[in-house]
C-alpha cells in the first residue's frame, strides 16, 4: 500500500469452480445495489468505478459492478465495468506474494526464520544494528527494520545488491533493530519476491503464475504486457480527479489517469532481466491484477472451499498472530494497523478495529491503496464470511478530514460500503 495509512435463496455460477453463488432476494438485491451506486456517486467522494464481492457461509451471496473501466475521451468510447473486469489491487498483491512463498515454504525450500542473506547472495544488515539478523519473518510482519523513505522499486537494469549494500541511510531505522518494531514497509515485499527467485530460478510473475495463478484457474497476472488479449482489454484504468497541470485534488476537474491507461500505447515487455537480481519490477508488493470474481477464488481457498493450493496447517501458521501493537512496539499509520500475521494484516473487531460498523465482523485479510485504487479483502475465517471491494479511483482525496471514516480508519466511503455489504448480504 503506497499510502500507510461476505446461503442464501437460489445458486448461480462463479467460473469454473463450480455452484458458488447463493442469490438473496430479488428485493434484498435490488435495495443493496440502490445503496451502493448512491455511496459511488456521492460527491462527496465520487468513485470511478466499484467491484464488489460478498461470502456468506462460504459461498458467494452477492456481486455488485458500476461504474467505468475507461473513461471514454479524445474519441475513445467509454467502457463499463464488468464482474470479470482486471483491477490493479495495491497491496493486497503482499498476501497473494505471501501464498507463493508460503507454497515454497511447504515444498521446505525456505526457513522463515534464516539469514535472508544466504538466500539474496549478498549480506543485507541494518547498518545500525549489524549484529543482528533480518529474517523473511521480519519482512513478512514489517518489523525488518527496512524502511521506504529511499523508494521500493528500480528499474530491471538496476540489481537490489547495488541498491541495499551499503545502501541510502533512510532505508534503514535507527530506533529499533530486526524483530522489534512495526513500520509498514513496501521495500520488504520487493526482497521476498527476489528471495523467490533466487530460491526457484524462476522470474517472479511467472512463478507466481505457477503457484498461485494456474492451480487456482485464475484470469489475473503481474505484468499486463503478458495479460492474454482478452484480460487486457478488461482491465480498470486507474483515475483521479485531478487539476490537470498540478497533482492537486479538483472533484471539478477531469478523471486523469494514473495507472493501466493502454488506450494509445501497449503495456511495456520486459525482456532484458537477470532472475533474483531485482523482482520490483513485477511489484510483488502491489502489481498483481486480478478480479474480484477471481480474488473470490483465492477467499474461497482460504476458507477451507474449492481447490486445496496449501495445507490447513500451513494457512493456520500464516494466519497466526504475529505482532499486536502494545502502544510502544510499531506506528499504526494514525491507527490503521494493529495486529499483523505473515503478510496478512488482522481485525480482531475491538474498538478501532472494526470492519463494520457495530461490530461483529472480526477478521483479517489486506488492504490496498495506490495510483487512486482503493481495496479491501477481508474474511471472517470462523464464520466464513467475507468481503472484497475494488474501487478504481475517487474524485477527492479520501482521507482529508470530511471524508475520513467515524468508527476506523478507513475512508468513510468504504466504512459505508462495508457495512452496507455485511447488512444486506451476509446478515
Amino acid at each position: 500500500m503506497n499510502r500507510v495509512r461476505r446461503n442464501l435463496l437460489g445458486v448461480a455460477l462463479l467460473g469454473a469452480t463450480g455452484p458458488l453463488l447463493a442469490a438473496p432476494s430479488r428485493r434484498r438485491t435490488a435495495a443493496l445495489d440502490a445503496e451502493l451506486a448512491a455511496i459511488a456517486a456521492d460527491p462527496a467522494c465520487e468513485l470511478a468505478s466499484l467491484s464488489v464481492l460478498a461470502f456468506r457461509a462460504g459461498e458467494v451471496g452477492y456481486r455488485y459492478q458500476c461504474g467505468r473501466r475507461f473513461i471514454g475521451h479524445d474519441g475513445l468510447p467509454d467502457k463499463p465495468v464488468g464482474p470479470d473486469t482486471l483491477f490493479r489491487i495495491a497491496s493486497i498483491s503482499k498476501m497473494m506474494t505471501t501464498l507463493g512463498l508460503m507454497r515454497l515454504y511447504e515444498d521446505g525450500k525456505v526457513n522463515l526464520d534464516a539469514d535472508v542473506s544466504g538466500y539474496l547472495g549478498f549480506t543485507l544488515r541494518n547498518p545500525h544494528y549489524p549484529g543482528q539478523a533480518i529474517t523473511l519473518r521480519h519482512l513478512l510482519t514489517h518489523t525488518s527494520s527496512l524502511r521506504d523513505e529511499a523508494g521500493y522499486s528500480w528499474g530491471a537494469e538496476v540489481a537490489l545488491k547495488d541498491v541495499l549494500v551499503p545502501g541510502d541511510g533512510r532505508m534503514f531505522a535507527t530506533n529499533a533493530g530486526p524483530g522489534a518494531y512495526f513500520t509498514y514497509c513496501n521495500l520488504g515485499w520487493g526482497i521476498i519476491g527476489t528471495v523467490m527467485e533466487r530460491i526457484s530460478g524462476e522470474r517472479f510473475d511467472r512463478l507466481m503464475r505457477r503457484l498461485l495463478i494456474d492451480p487456482l484457474g485464475l484470469r489475473a497476472g503481474y505484468l499486463p504486457a503478458e495479460l492474454p488479449p482478452a484480460a487486457l482489454d478488461n482491465l480498470a484504468t486507474l483515475y483521479r480527479k485531478r487539476t490537470v497541470d498540478t497533482e492537486v485534488w479538483d472533484p471539478d476537474g477531469p478523471w486523469i489517469a494514473q495507472a493501466d491507461d493502454y488506450s494509445v500505447k501497449p503495456p511495456p515487455a520486459i525482456d532484458r532481466y537477470v532472475i533474483g537480481t531485482n523482482a520490483t519490477p513485477f511489484s510483488p508488493t502491489g502489481g498483481l491484477r486480478i478480479s474480484a470474481r477471481d480474488l473470490g477464488i483465492v477467499m474461497r481457498m482460504l476458507m477451507g472451499r474449492g481447490p486445496r493450493l496449501l495445507k490447513p496447517e500451513t494457512l493456520d501458521l500464516m494466519f497466526s498472530r504475529q505482532w499486536t501493537y502494545d502502544g510502544r512496539n510499531g506506528d499504526t499509520a494514525d491507527g490503521l494497523f494493529h495486529c499483523w500475521g505473515l503478510g496478512n494484516e488482522q481485525f480482531p473487531d475491538a474498538p478501532g478495529t472494526r470492519v463494520v460498523d457495530g461490530g461483529g465482523f472480526p477478521a483479517v485479510g489486506h488492504l490496498g491503496d495506490a495510483y487512486g485504487l482503493m481495496s479491501v479483502f477481508v474474511f471472517d475465517p470462523a464464520r466464513r464470511n467475507g468481503m472484497i471491494v475494488l474501487v478504481g479511483g475517487t474524485s477527492t482525496d479520501p482521507f482529508a478530514p470530511a471524508n475520513k471514516g467515524r468508527y476506523s480508519s478507513l475512508a468513510r466511503f468504504q466504512e459505508r460500503i462495508l457495512t452496507a455489504l455485511y447488512r444486506g448480504a451476509i446478515t
